[in-house]
């Protein structure tokens, strides 16, 4: 018999660990290749990993709801002897902090070294355990070395994962708490160990947790997915200095069109035809014009994208929201952005996106207008330093300029808002690029035939 390991798969460039949410098959299970053995979550999206082989769980190294790093075994396959072996695929795991134990060597298949089968604990092969028997994965130990938290603090440190494991939302929240709790003075923060003292903003006071809820308040704890978008949100924030600006749009000859085609539209392609295709060409069309919105920043350097991937909101089921990418969105006709859009949606719905699909966006669009507000002040999509938010489409008077004269008519009117990173769009990119969005939609032939 021979052993297959089964690893954690890096889901995208950016992604360092994933959280298992269920194992589909146990020890003991037989699996055919492609069978899903345990479905992961990480910052970005659900995922299933798949089976590398045919042959029996063997054994299941993590439990549910623990964070594992990529590149860590996670499971083993058994297989017939002879069978052909497909290597799970070769992943070269996190750097691990200075101090970190070293790994040992997984002994060959053919020559299998007796031992008894690891507890989860145990099977953390890159953790590292403290005097106190406290597990701590490398991405902490890393996390901790570089803000100056020694051992003593670290055990401190309250944890949420498997057996109350310090994960990395765990260390995080610490810190932001940890900085609030040493502003000593106006602007000051007292040091700590291995760092130096470092003139800060003065933060506002930080409610104690115990006096939020009283009477008849309810406590209701953050989902996981709710803990990351909020992370993203102030990380962003912090991040990028947003600047907001505003134009109205008249938009009554796209909406004239759309009304007279879209059933003959639906019946001769077999697709919607939505607004958001038709603000995705104008928008794809304009960053053509400034391609110094499509950009993102690397300390010092700003980084210019040659392709232009639009990525989209779209709500989930459970209402948070996940941002699907139509890539090269300018080499799309009306029609290719249409089904794009369609299906990329349709899937948000039914948490059938794959992780690439929501990576490698360069600017996005959010519709606040789904939930019938006219404006919105979105907060930008990092790395990317642009976001375009449309508002609800409403009839008002407007004044129309005619051969007679001015007139008062009833007009399709809409606002966008454009949330850009001051640091690398000032006003003249930013407010420019969002007149040129609204000048393409308002050029919009409502005679069009060309989808």
């Amino acid at each position: 018999m021979a052993q297959v390991e089964l690893i954690m798969p890096k889901m995208g460039e950016s992604i360092i660990e994933a959280t298992i949410l269920n194992w589909v098959k146990q020890v003991g299970d037989t699996v055919e290749v492609d069978d899903t053995v345990l479905e992961i979550a990480t910052d970005k999206v659900d995922s299933e990993v798949p089976a590398p082989v045919a042959g029996t769980i063997k054994e299941i190294r993590f439990e549910v709801d623990t964070t594992v790093a990529v590149g860590e075994v996670i499971a083993l396959i058994e297989t017939e002897a002879g069978a052909e072996v497909q290597a799970s695929p070769t992943i070269a795991p996190p750097a691990k902090a200075k101090d970190s134990a070293p790994t040992s060597v997984a002994p060959s298949p053919k020559n299998p070294a007796p031992a008894a089968p690891p507890t989860p604990e145990k099977a953390v092969a890159t953790a590292e355990k403290s005097e106190n028997g406290r597990f701590y994965s490398p991405l902490v130990r890393t996390i901790a070395q570089k803000e100056g938290i020694g051992q003593a603090e670290l055990d401190q440190i309250p944890g949420t994962g498997n057996g109350g494991r310090v994960n990395k939302s765990d260390i995080q929240a610490y810190l932001k708490r940890r900085d609030n709790r040493f502003i000593t003075g106006p602007g000051k923060a007292a040091p700590t160990a291995g760092t130096h003292a470092t003139t800060l903003p003065p933060r506002p006071p930080v409610a104690p947790a115990g006096g939020l809820a009283s009477g008849s308040s309810e406590i209701i704890e953050m989902g996981r997915m709710r803990k990351l978008i909020a992370d993203h949100m102030v990380e962003s924030k912090r991040t990028s200095p947003h600047v907001t600006s505003f134009i109205e749009v008249d938009v009554t000859d796209i909406v004239t069109w759309r009304e007279g085609i879209k059933q003959d539209f639906q019946k001769k392609y077999g697709e919607k035809i939505t607004y958001t295709p038709i603000f995705i060409e104008a928008v794809a069309k304009a960053i053509k014009d400034y391609p110094l919105v499509n950009v993102s920043v690397d300390g010092d350097r700003i980084i210019k994208k040659h392709d232009i991937n639009v990525g989209m909101a779209a709500a989930l089921p459970t209402g948070n929201l996940i941002v699907p990418v139509i890539r090269n969105a300018d080499q799309l006709n009306l029609l290719g952005l249409s089904r794009q859009v369609n299906d990329l949606a349709n899937r948000a719905r039914a948490n059938k996106l794959k992780p690439e699909e929501i990576q490698g966006g360069t600017f996005t669009l959010t519709n606040v207008g789904t939930f019938g507000n006219v404006m919105g002040t979105p907060i930008i999509n990092q790395p990317q330093v642009a976001i375009l938010a449309v508002g609800a489409i409403r009839k008002k008077p407007a004044v129309v300029e005619t051969e007679y004269g001015d007139l008062i008519a009833i007009r399709q009117l809409m606002f966008m808002s454009l949330s850009y990173d001051h640091r690398v769009v000032d006003g003249f990119l930013g407010g420019s690029f969002l007149r040129r969005i609204g000048d393409y939609l308002e050029a919009f032939d409502p005679k069009r035939t060309d989808v």
